[in-house]
């Protein structure tokens, strides 16, 4: 069965000046084959969280990108060995080709979430505790924000001021939770989806 490991709790800060931001980090491993999702920018603690887990950047086959905000993809050129997705292409070197719906040689399905990015892509990861989706920045939220998941309306609302389309990303929230009973966003803490009775 799938494992699913939350390397690094994405983080959010607004600052005098911008922004100190770097993306969830996600360690899946499916069929023999070990996947980061948004590596993120913060390089020192990606190399110090992967050490942890006995891992070196050429251990892992396959890096996914939800989206292209260098917060979250900015550090996949580290990882010289694998294989690069995002929602429907595929990097090998300077090789690119496309895939559809599952990530090749692996059970990881692909969503298109668009909204907060035009590309943006989740994916779902089926697991013993349930449907998990790595959701990116379909759902985020800043270190200071309280992060409340019980009110469905709510979290299909929640505003994003970096957001494209907001309708698409709304679309896109409404898709998320409804099939999945847990959901790992782009900053701040894994959340289980309340379901209606």
């Amino acid at each position: 069965m799938n494992k699913v490991k939350i390397l690094i709790k994405g983080y959010a800060k607004k600052t005098k000046t911008g922004w100190l931001a770097s993306s969830t980090t996600t360690l899946i491993e499916d069929n023999g084959k070990k996947i980061i999702v948004d590596p993120g920018i913060n390089k020192e603690l990606l190399f110090k969280k992967l050490q942890e887990e006995g891992l070196s950047p050429d251990d892992i086959n396959i890096v996914f990108m939800t989206h292209y905000h260098p917060d979250h993809v900015f550090l996949a050129s580290v990882f010289e060995k694998a294989k690069v997705f995002d929602g429907d292409t595929i990097y090998e070197n300077d090789q690119e080709g496309s895939y559809e719906k599952k990530i090749p040689g692996t059970n990881l399905e692909v969503i298109p979430t668009p909204g907060h990015a035009h590309e943006h892509a989740s994916l779902l990861i089926k697991t013993v505790k349930g449907n998990v989706v790595i959701a990116g920045d379909v759902f985020w939220w800043t270190d200071d924000e309280e992060q409340k998941t019980g009110n469905i309306e709510a979290l299909i609302n929640k505003e994003d001021p970096f957001t494209k389309d907001f309708q698409a990303l709304r679309e896109s929230r409404k898709k998320i939770l409804e099939i999945a009973d847990w959901v790992i966003p782009g900053h701040g803490k894994m959340f289980k989806v309340k379901k209606h009775a």
